[in-house]
This record gives structure tokens, C-alpha cells and sequence, in this order.
């Protein structure tokens, strides 16, 4: 299948790396707003052909699968660019800016027959099902908490401090906690607590998350882009616990008793990048005429934006665009945005902080510390984002 990458980034090239050796896949165009950055990532990556604009690699009509690795602040627009060029579409994490964005490309992508997915790729990995099917299994009796992190030195990042990229922790790190939640203990919550530090720039550079099931189960959840954390996830029953190695991309599962020893140990599988299920995934559903990936079907992506945009509302967080109820910055203002590296400050650090209860109707209220209400539709929110 002939696969064009939109952005010629860190994670383009992460994703070249692992379409070189990927049977059934083929490295066909990559593109860039610069022409030179683009040829040489073709000549690097071994990519047959290489754009200066986004419009004319999608314009190609040999391109079966797009990926998308440009910033996640430019994501719906690329979506919507791709959808109207025919393109199935495979776009990076977080998959939009918000849920409003996200409700509209999917149901685009639904009334064209194309395909389009997040490459969360944590959802696709071997391990994600090995790690349900011990739970399943009653090793550790009935699972009644977990708790994951994960923590990179990111400010450093220009795209991650900066709210006109849709920059902060929340998109780029706590998606992933969030979403391993998800995947161990589904989508019936009832009750959010959570907090964050925000950089001078305004957005969210550290928080805690906490949810509470319906049924009784907590995940307690924390992200920072200030500091390298063990990624660890852990998953305690009544029999024992299980510890996952790096929740970020799965390397060990570790059984443990309630005398805390060994009863099992499960090693991931030999991957090539660990990019490759997500496309894998892709291509198969593509063969077959399906719209939606089994792994992150439309549904779930929208819940997760949805969820996100609840958090930081509740924070405080909206993001320029938002403000002025515009679709995105202009591609002259963000020129040369795939990867820019600049300087983040954390000396002007404010605190938010967030308890909610979650009904069943579509219409949410979010209360602060404070005890003041800020009433939220289910679907409210616009625009943008890319990966870490």
C-alpha cells in the first residue's frame, strides 16, 4: 500500500523508520512547506517522491494512506485536507484539539467511506490484549485500583509550551495515561478529580488525574513534561497486582501474589518500532472497506477528546483559536512548526484544579475548588495538535 506522510518532523522520520521494512507497506511521498527539507527526508528514508506542499502530495492519486505528523494544532485542518483529496487517513496523537473538531472530521470521513484513525499506538500493541487477557484470566482477583505516569523533559519543545500550538502535558502525555486507563478499566466514570501546574505561558506542564468508576474502581494518573518519570503502570486486585514496564510502549508485565512474588512474567514482542500495528491495522481495515479501526474505533477517539476537553475547561485552558471561535493559526504564522525547538520558563507557575461528577446526559457541569460551576456541552470545543 502506498503510504504519504504530511510533515517531514520527529515523528515522520519514527514512521518512515518503520515503513522501510513493514511488508505490504511502501514509503511512497513524504511532503513539507519546504521542498529541501523534503527531498532530503525521500532521500533519507528512501521515499519515491517528495512535495513543497501539502495540497499537491494529496493530490497524488497513487496514495492509498496518509499519515499525519504535523503538530497536533494543525491536525483537524489536515484531516479535513486529506478527507477532501479522497485520502484514508492516519493522524498522530492527540488526534484534534478538541472534541468539536473530532466529531466533525470523523463524521466526514464516515459520509466519504474513507478511513480515518488515531495513531494512539499503544492501543494496537500485542501487549495491550496480553495485559487484558491476565486480568481477565482472575490471577489478581478483582482489580480495584490503578495508577500510571509518564514524564518526559519536554519544555524545551517550542510546539509543547506554546497555546496557539495547543501546547501543554495534557494532550501530549496525559493522553496516554488516560487512554491506558481506558483500555484496563473502560469508560464508565463517575467522578474527576484532578489539578495542574501551568507554565508562565498558560498551559498545563504537570497534573494529577483521578478517576472514579461506578463500580468503585479509582485510577489515579499523573503526567509532567518537567521531568523524567519510570512510566510505570500498576494494577492492584484482590489476589495481587500486576506491573507494567512503561506504559508508553509496553516492554515487561510482571505478576506478582499477595506475598508480592512472581507468579508470571510476560516479555513484548520483538517490534520494529512499535509504529507498525497502528499501520498494520490500518491497511487491513483499508483491504476490507472499513472506516474505523477495531482497536480506536470513532466513538473512542471522540471520548477521549471529550474527556480532555472537560479537564482543561475546567482549568482554565483555552487555547487562542478557541477564544476567537477561529479554526486554527495560519500556516505563515506556524512556518517551519513540524518540529521547532525552543525554550519553555516555569518561574510564573499557577495551579488548577478540578472535581467532577459525570451524569449520563450530554449536558456536564465542572466544579472548581472553589465550588463555582462551569457548565459544559458534552460536544463543545475547536481546533488542533500533534506527538511527542
Amino acid at each position: 500500500m502506498k503510504i504519504g506522510i504530511v510533515g517531514a518532523g520527529e515523528m515522520a522520520g519514527a514512521m518512515a523508520t518503520t515503513l522501510q521494512p513493514l511488508n505490504g507497506a511502501e514509503c511512497y511521498a513524504i511532503a513539507s512547506r519546504d521542498i529541501k527539507r523534503a527531498k532530503a527526508f525521500a532521500d533519507k528514508y528512501g521515499f519515491e517522491k517528495a512535495y513543497g506542499s501539502y495540497s499537491d502530495m494529496l493530490s497524488d492519486p497513487y496514495i492509498e494512506l496518509v499519515y499525519i505528523a504535523t503538530p497536533h494544532s494543525h491536525h483537524y485542518e489536515h484531516i479535513k485536507m486529506a478527507l477532501n483529496h479522497g485520502k484514508n487517513v492516519l493522524c498522530e496523537k492527540a488526534f484534534c484539539a478538541n472534541a468539536k473538531q473530532a466529531e466533525e472530521v470523523l463524521l466526514m470521513a464516515e459520509e466519504k467511506g474513507l478511513y480515518l484513525s488515531e495513531a494512539m499506538w499503544t492501543r494496537y500493541m500485542p501487549m495491550r490484549h496480553k495485559i487484558n487477557k491476565v486480568l481477565d484470566s482472575g490471577i489478581i482477583g478483582k482489580a480495584t485500583s490503578l495508577s500510571a505516569n509518564l514524564g518526559y523533559p519536554l519544555i524545551g519543545k517550542s510546539r509543547l509550551i506554546r497555546p496557539e500550538l495547543a501546547g501543554g502535558a495534557l494532550l501530549d502525555l496525559g493522553v496516554y495515561v488516560l487512554n491506558f486507563a481506558s483500555m484496563v478499566f473502560g469508560d464508565e466514570i463517575d467522578n474527576i478529580a484532578a489539578n495542574c501546574v501551568k507554565l508562565d505561558t498558560g498551559v498545563d506542564a504537570q497534573e494529577n488525574i483521578m478517576l472514579t468508576y461506578r463500580d468503585g474502581r479509582m485510577a489515579s494518573l499523573y503526567v509532567t513534561m518537567l521531568a523524567q518519570t519510570d512510566r510505570r503502570g500498576l494494577i492492584n486486585g484482590t489476589l495481587g497486582y500486576i506491573e507494567i514496564e512503561n506504559i508508553n510502549n509496553y516492554e515487561l508485565v510482571r505478576v506478582f501474589n499477595n506475598e508480592r512474588k512472581i507468579v508470571a512474567e510476560y516479555t513484548a514482542p520483538t517490534q520494529i518500532t512499535g509504529y507498525e500495528y497502528e499501520v498494520i491495522s490500518a491497511m487491513n481495515a483499508i483491504r476490507v472497506g472499513n472506516f474505523e479501526s477495531a482497536e480506536m474505533p470513532h466513538a473512542q477517539i471522540l471520548r477521549m477528546m471529550q474527556l480532555m476537553d472537560s479537564i482543561r475547561g475546567a482549568w482554565g485552558i483555552e487555547y487562542p483559536f478557541e477564544k476567537d471561535n477561529t479554526i486554527r493559526i495560519t500556516a505563515e504564522d506556524n512556518k517551519n512548526q513540524e518540529d521547532t525547538v525552543g525554550k519553555g520558563s516555569i518561574e510564573k507557575k499557577s495551579q488548577g484544579s478540578v472535581v467532577k461528577k459525570l451524569s449520563e446526559t450530554t449536558d456536564k457541569s465542572v466544579k472548581d475548588n472553589t465550588g463555582s460551576e462551569n457548565t459544559k456541552d458534552k460536544k463543545s470545543e475547536e481546533n488542533i495538535k500533534e506527538d511527542v
